[in-house]
């Protein structure tokens, strides 16, 4: 994996190194509004980091990329990451500190991403599930290009009904 910068942002390979910081980030109560759960621990969050940084799930076939999302300050705001299979797809993913949203951040967080998907990874489609009422993520998959799955690939995903699942296919002009 390598550094991806912009002029507004760096996405930098997630690494243990970074658990830390990013506990502080992921500790943030309005993350949650619509999933999941903060890390209950710093030494659960390295863990798990450290897992993350083999970039490949258990039996090889799917890569896990995970970037930090780091500001011209030097602070980290979030994160992107990217599961990418061997059919040239990637389910896309993003966090970042609710102090960060509304400002395009994690927009132009993924845009980054979007080309070293592209060249480095052979990725030719992306995915994203969101929470049906989680507005702001379903605008910004909009923006970005993303429209709603047909029925067909939700069926096929097992995609849940309080769940939407937002596609796009890249045409190689790197937006």
């Amino acid at each position: 994996m390598r550094v991806i910068e912009t002029d507004e942002l760096k996405l930098e390979p997630q690494l243990a190194a970074h658990a830390a910081e990013m506990f502080f980030v992921l500790s943030d109560p309005a993350i949650y509004e619509y999933e999941n759960d903060p890390p209950p621990s710093l030494a659960w969050l390295r863990a798990r980091f450290t897992k993350l940084e083999s970039r490949r799930s258990a039996d090889g076939r799917q890569q896990w990329l995970n970037w930090v999302i780091r500001l011209p300050t030097a602070k980290l705001i979030g994160y992107v990451q990217a599961t990418v299979h061997p059919d040239g797809r990637a389910a896309i993913a993003y966090v970042l500190s609710s102090a960060y949203w509304g400002r395009g951040l994690a927009c132009r967080a993924v845009q980054a991403m979007i080309p070293e998907l592209v060249d480095q990874y052979q990725v030719r489609s992306l995915s994203a599930v969101l929470k049906r009422d989680n507005r702001r993520s379903l605008r910004l998959l909009e923006r970005l290009g993303f429209s709603a799955a047909p029925p067909e690939l939700n069926a096929r995903l097992q995609v849940q009904p309080d769940e939407l699942l937002m596609v796009r296919f890249l045409d190689f002009s790197h937006d």
